[in-house]
């Protein structure tokens, strides 16, 4: 984005009893009750003081302390419980295998949330695990993140600067640097992260300025066409991917945000069709696979369908998408859809929309057997009734996976952005994603 019943919750969020915790589920934390012995050949981990979760792994020495709160001149301060294990590693690639993916030949749960911000906004080491944490504690094992940054002025955050029509990409600390600090906070919390390398819109550069920096155009669409974009996008893609083809904490690259004929400059050159944009896709995933054998790729798209008579705006192919087609491409690995209805104009029914909008991706993905996810996805109202039905029938459907829009937290002087979708850990979204991501971990 940019410009399950409740019985089955009650069921969810239940602590486990009577038996070891299966790997994924939640073994402690501040007010846990449940059981805290793992199953074989997975580690009690402290993701954050509220959640520890079984993750796989072999366990080290451990010696935790209980948080504590004391009180002075009206200020509360709780210290979190102390632990000199060592951070969960990021060890083997997330595979897929027919409609699922997996890591060292186990059904890998991707489960999350998308946070643009982490790598975007200066924040200090401190405040990125923080953010993590608070994405673990909502059981995320999967966060969508930005690889991007195209500013024609350098200041705060940025990792390509342009000039002239000439492109540096940023390997300081103010760039690339800065990177590998989000990868280490992921990493350090038991993250994998998806990471879009450039932007359908002009938050944070994006394709438009790849335009207007080489073809001196406001035509969104060349883009895809224009030879010299596409040397320069290949060069900056090169750049990123290759620095980090043997980290396995990143879980897959994608395209682009959102690709789309048109972007925020709103005109094309009257000639980009849903080919225009598959034979992109084909160029660049099977690009990004010459230089990185080890990560997945996917395309980062809406999940719009190419289907002109239909009376729904999303499934009628005008904006360039056609997820049939995409997903067939052999170098792309999973497909992706996001959803908002509202916005898409579909307002009598969101809810009920967008659940056959679930179960229309998951019906294409099997007809390829390729897994999809449903990769950003929010309303501004009704949000807990809303999301329940929709991962409900996430779970029900078995879509792959699926990662909420978007994450919240509240860091050291500030919180993180909140564009009206934002999952804050003392919302009332938290505990329902948490619950469902217990859930999808449960449904293998």
């Amino acid at each position: 984005m940019f410009r399950v019943a409740a019985v089955a919750l009650a069921v969810a969020l239940a602590p486990f009893v009577g038996a070891a915790v299966p790997e994924w589920g939640q073994c402690g934390g501040q007010s846990w009750t449940g059981d805290t012995t793992c199953v074989s050949g997975t580690v009690c981990t402290v993701m954050n003081p509220f959640y520890s979760q079984c993750i796989p792994g072999t366990a080290t020495t451990t010696t935790t302390s209980v948080a504590t709160t004391t009180t002075t001149a009206g200020t509360t301060t709780t210290t979190a419980p102390t632990t000199t294990a060592a951070p969960p590693s990021a060890t083997g690639f997330v595979k897929v295998s027919g409609q699922k993916f997996t890591l060292n030949g186990k059904t890998y749960p991707l489960v999350g949330t998308n946070s643009y911000w982490v790598g975007l906004m200066g924040y200090s080491t401190t405040d990125m695990n923080k953010a993590f944490a608070d994405m673990a504690g909502a059981g995320a094992t999967t966060v969508r993140t930005w690889g991007f940054n195209d500013v024609t002025s350098a200041n705060g955050i940025y990792y390509q600067l342009w000039s002239n029509g000439k492109a540096t990409v940023n390997t300081g600390s103010t760039g690339l640097e800065n990177f590998d600090a989000v990868i280490a906070a992921a990493k350090a919390n038991g993250i994998r992260l998806i990471v879009a390398l450039t932007n359908n819109w002009s938050d944070y550069g994006g394709m438009d300025v790849y335009v207007s920096q080489i073809a001196g155009s406001a035509n969104h669409d060349l883009f895809y066409t224009n030879s010299a974009i596409q040397t320069a996008f290949k060069s900056y893609v090169q750049t990123f991917v290759t620095r980090y083809k043997d980290e396995p904490t990143i879980l897959a690259w994608e395209l682009a945000n959102e690709p789309r004929c048109k972007g925020s400059t709103g005109t094309t050159s009257g000639t980009c069709t849903t080919a225009t944009i598959t034979q992109w896709a084909t160029t660049m995933s099977a690009f990004i696979k010459s230089i990185d054998s080890n990560h997945l790729v996917g395309i980062g798209d809406e999940g719009f369908f190419n289907q002109p008579s239909n009376p729904s705006y999303p499934y009628q192919g005008s904006e360039g998408i056609d997820f049939d087609a995409n997903i067939k491409i052999s170098s792309i690995d999973f497909g992706t859809a996001h959803l908002y209805p509202v916005g898409w104009g579909q307002t009598s029914d969101p809810t009920g929309w967008g659940s056959q909008w679930i179960k229309d991706h998951q019906t294409s993905g099997a007809a390829v057997n390729k897994p999809v996810i449903l990769e950003e996805f929010g309303v501004t109202s009704n949000q807990a009734s809303t999301y329940t039905a929709w991962y409900n029938t996430i779970i029900s459907s078995n879509l792959a996976g699926d990662l909420i829009w978007q994450a919240g937290s509240h860091l050291t002087y500030t919180s993180t952005p909140n564009d009206g979708y934002a999952v804050y850990p003392d919302g009332d979204v938290y505990p329902i994603q948490a619950a469902h991501a217990a859930a999808l971990k449960a449904r293998g």
